[in-house]
């Protein structure tokens, strides 16, 4: 594997618009610079109405089609759907509608799984292999303002959040649908949203917001989580989790054996770009040992970003902050859950 072609893959990239043409920024970073996945949204907070890679059923599973026929390697399509208010792929777009995690927490883990198993046909009709759900965050603080206050969070409970979490993963991975549980080591008990700013969770995290993560790492059904921008003191007292080599080698790989993908949440966010910059924090990721890092272009945009994270990466290496050994278990990783799934 040449690491130097490679470094795309580590990426999953946002893009403008509903049908690229064959010269547009996305369509060279998928068919020139090896890029890893991209991740799709109705809505970019930096743009416009018709900037939207959603229009309808028909047009998304062209989008996708293309977007596949462009890469060498297979690409992850992904899409935020969790339910609720936080879904991509809305009523007006032509799409089903779908319970929010709080909703479907106050019924049998039998109705998650058969609303993920909707979900997940849906999205793999329209060519999406990918979703970034379901939530594992307990509702610890239900004014939290990114999960509480929103519904994202299936219960205060541990064990009903865990039930109806595999019971997700089991529904999307009946449809073909990757799985990614989020936001660890657990965004439930915040009381600020790390899109804007941020969180520092030392105060108010309980160890037992680990617990739907190790239960459900022992079923065998998680190949991939999303890593919160989330610090706390007590696992790491310099970085947030997306960024803790603590939190990701240590706590994730070592002590809970989780050998699926570790996925970080949009580095664009404030949380992050406000205190590291982007070049640094995408070092700091991979170093830390993060396995796939997302550009959500949504919040600020850059047509050309790629191009600047493959330089510094690259920087990385020829300083030695990042090995050759680490980026080389990333991209094997990478290929065998792709594999096990696309």
């Amino acid at each position: 594997m040449d690491i130097d072609t490679s470094i795309g893959q580590l990426f999953f990239l946002g893009f403008r618009g509903a049908f690229p043409v064959d010269d547009s920024a996305i369509v060279t970073d998928i068919a020139t610079r090896n890029l890893g996945g991209v991740v799709l949204f109705d809505t970019f907070v930096s743009g416009r109405p018709q900037d939207s890679n959603i229009v309808d059923p028909d047009q998304l599973q062209k989008l996708s089609t293309f977007l596949q026929s462009m890469a060498d390697t297979p690409l992850f399509i992904a899409v935020d759907q969790e339910g609720g208010k936080v879904r991509r792929l809305k009523e007006h777009h032509g799409f089903r509608s779908l319970p929010s995690a709080r909703e479907l927490g106050e019924k049998d883990p039998q109705e998650s799984f058969y609303q993920a198993s909707l979900t997940a046909g849906q999205l793999a009709a329209c060519g999406i292999n990918c979703n970034f759900a379901p939530v594992a965050d307990i509702d610890l603080t239900p004014s939290n303002p990114i999960i509480g206050a929103l519904g994202r969070s299936f219960s205060s409970n541990v064990d009903v959040v865990t039930a109806h979490c595999e019971a997700w993963l089991d529904g999307l991975h009946s449809g073909g649908v990757l799985g990614c549980l989020k936001h660890f080591p657990g965004h439930g008990s915040s009381t600020a949203d790390s899109h804007t700013g941020f969180v520092d969770i030392s105060s108010s995290w309980q160890q037992r917001e680990l617990e739907p993560y190790s239960r459900l790492f022992a079923t065998g059904k998680v190949s991939a989580l999303m890593l919160g921008h989330l610090f706390n003191t007590r696992l790491d007292r310099h970085h947030p989790a997306s960024l803790s080599e603590k939190v990701i080698d240590g706590l994730l790989r070592q002590q809970m054996h989780f050998d699926g993908l570790v996925i970080t949440d949009d580095l664009q966010m404030r949380a992050i770009t406000d205190h590291y910059g982007l070049d640094e924090a995408v070092v700091l990721a991979l170093g830390a040992g993060a396995d796939q890092i997302i550009l959500g272009n949504n919040l600020a945009y850059e047509a050309d970003i790629l191009t600047r994270m493959i330089t510094a990466v690259r920087n990385g290496l020829d300083s030695g902050r990042l090995t050759e050994t680490r980026l080389r278990e990333t991209l094997e990783r990478i290929a065998r859950i792709k594999g096990e799934v696309l």
